[in-house]
């Protein structure tokens, strides 16, 4: 029996359930709204040249390689890591630690689809003219040549849906409206892990197609606006010179890190409920493949849009005034005004927002509850009795901690966080996790794995990226990512100093377990120093001296420090292996 490999362990009942549930992340809210937002704000078509090179060299060989690593040694990414490199087992924690982090606000663009799906139920919008009390009198619903206007739906974003400050330096007051809204959809995320989520193969189709429909529904509007074709050109036809900025590529990675799921663990925690013998390759190419074509489409939904709003506006496509989520919650409303039955189109597409968001949200919530059960179980029922008290335990601290977010500077703070954890934090932890599984437990190693599996080595492009690409560009990218960092904004606005300072702790608050975790593998193993060291980066070496006495002699202060090393794998909450969507 290989390394890893456990019998007992409970695996898909049908080997499409895996794969139906890893292109899931296909059509989560990040290809809707994080990729054409970052693609708007890297030169449009010039960050599809970077995007599609990442993909290729970066996206595919690692989705294979965590896929492979979770299936062989049939455990999630905390233990999973924790074999393979022990003195980098902190990873497997700082996807937990990031996990939690951005479930704190993305609940919150759940909270602002609520909002606008409720406010859809009228016969007419309310930015479909300017004729609100919170319109101002640059206002438009037509087409104009003043370039200093704005459109209805934007106001009504800013200054209805969010009542924003001028900056994070003005906290303003709770938005009551949104505040209950947010209540409501931690409600709905605790309903759904409370009572597990049982899916059927319809249920599946359905929410696999649903969005599709919609986004082609859409883009068949748009392409028939004034304008579009502009919005469009600006998409496909780069601009070469944006290639030799920096933030280009280092966004065009971490779009691929966000998307696909790499150094989140919920991907590698799927593999590992996967028959021994499934071909991963096949998985890893639907996955990635599926999720940037994806990408691709609903780029083409929303620069239509964007053409359509730059005619409007009399401004170039580029100098749109609209930032971050802003794209999911101005430009596609804009285009519901000119359909007919605009109502019922706006509830469809808040809905479907609604449905991507709460299966992404659980995937996030669901990582941080097993993962606390399987490290404390005894002393958390113990105390909690029932695992589903932790569940609201989770839940709560999730949302208190996200009531910054629904005030009147709660989109400052929700594009800080974003920022930092989205962006700066999952390079770190892509870094760290390339270097501990591709060079110190081996490319050598992990071809032998799926050897073993599947009765085939990777081919030399896979080993290729695995030995010397994949760890060279996330080298490269981190490196010009720091020194050439650009502090968080929000359209035009530049956070102050010590704003960015509170960016950097949330970045450090998922990293730290990096070094806290190595420093404690080199204090619990046995031996001098440089046989510590030595056994730190040798795969399987904590399995080995779990019953060292030098080991077990540590075993009380082991327990007042959180054992990475020997966590259990994330599990899901009922006996079927989780079916989970990233965005």
């Amino acid at each position: 029996m290989a390394k890893g490999e456990e019998t007992d362990r409970p695996t898909w009942s049908r080997q499409i359930e895996f794969t139906l549930a890893g292109i899931g992340c296909a059509v989560g809210l990040g290809n809707i709204w994080r990729f054409p937002y970052l693609c708007y704000r890297s030169g449009g078509g010039a960050f599809l040249v970077p995007y599609l090179l990442m993909l290729v060299v970066l996206g595919i060989p690692l989705l294979h390689m965590e896929l492979t690593l979770g299936q062989h040694l049939r455990r999630g990414p905390v233990l999973a890591l924790a074999k393979a490199c022990p003195l980098l087992k902190g990873v497997g924690m700082a996807t937990v630690a990031i996990s939690f982090i951005m479930c704190t606000y993305y609940n919150v663009i759940i909270t602002w689809a609520l909002y606008y799906m409720f406010s859809s139920f009228r016969s007419e919008l309310l930015w479909e003219n300017c004729n609100n009390t919170w319109n101002t009198a640059n206002c438009t619903d037509r087409v104009t040549n003043s370039s200093s206007s704005s459109t209805a739906s934007q106001q009504f974003f800013n200054f209805k849906v969010l009542e924003r400050t001028s900056g994070v330096e003005e906290t303003g007051i709770l938005r009551w409206e949104l505040f209950l809204l947010l209540l409501l959809a931690w409600i709905m995320v605790y309903l759904c892990i409370f009572k597990g989520v049982k899916s059927t193969g319809k249920v599946v189709y359905f929410t696999a197609l649903f969005p599709y429909v919609i986004l082609l529904a859409l883009l068949i509007n748009n392409v028939q606006l004034p304008g579009a074709i502009d919005g469009i050109r600006f998409f496909i036809i780069p601009e070469w010179e944006q290639l030799l900025n920096v933030e280009v590529w280092v966004n065009a990675a971490a779009q691929i890190f966000n998307s696909i799921g790499i150094g989140f663990g919920s991907l590698m925690a799927m593999a590992s409920y996967n028959s021994y013998n499934n071909n991963v390759l096949k998985d890893t190419l639907a996955i990635a493949i599926t999720n940037s074509l994806t990408s691709i489409f609903a780029g083409f939904v929303i620069f239509s849009a964007f053409g359509y709003m730059s005619h409007l506006q009399n401004v170039p496509v580029s100098e749109i005034a609209v930032d971050g989520p802003g794209l999911v919650f101005v430009v596609y409303p804009q285009a519901f005004v000119t359909m007919p039955v605009a109502p019922l189109w706006a509830v469809l597409f808040f809905f479907m927002l609604l449905c991507l968001g709460l299966d992404s949200q659980f995937a996030m919530v669901e990582v941080m509850v097993t993962s606390l059960l399987d490290s404390y179980s005894k002393p958390i029922l113990k105390y909690l009795k029932r695992k589903e008290f932790l569940v609201l335990v989770v839940c709560s601290a999730a949302f208190l901690l996200g009531i910054p977010n629904v005030m009147q500077v709660g989109i400052y703070v929700f594009q800080l966080l974003d920022h930092y954890t989205a962006i700066v934090s999952i390079m770190f932890l892509a870094f760290f996790e390339v270097v501990g599984v591709c060079w110190l437990y081996g490319v050598k190693r992990l071809s032998s794995n799926l050897l073993e599996m599947t009765g085939k080595r990777p081919n030399i492009f896979f080993k290729v990226c695995w030995w010397f690409i994949c760890p060279v560009l996330i080298t490269v990218i981190l490196v010009f990512s720091v020194i050439q960092f650009k502090p968080a904004r929000y359209e035009d606005y530049v956070y102050p100093p010590w704003a960015q300072g509170v960016g950097w702790l949330i970045a450090l608050a998922s990293i730290i377990w990096i070094p806290i975790a190595a420093v404690h593998t080199l204090w619990v193993l046995p031996g001098s120093f440089t046989e510590r060291l030595k056994k730190s980066i040798t795969p399987f070496s904590l399995d080995e001296d779990l019953e060292n006495p030098y080991y077990q002699q540590k075993g009380a202060i082991m327990e007042a420090i959180p054992n990475v090393a020997v966590v259990s794998s994330i599990v899901p909450l009922s006996d079927k292996p989780p079916i989970q969507t990233n965005f």
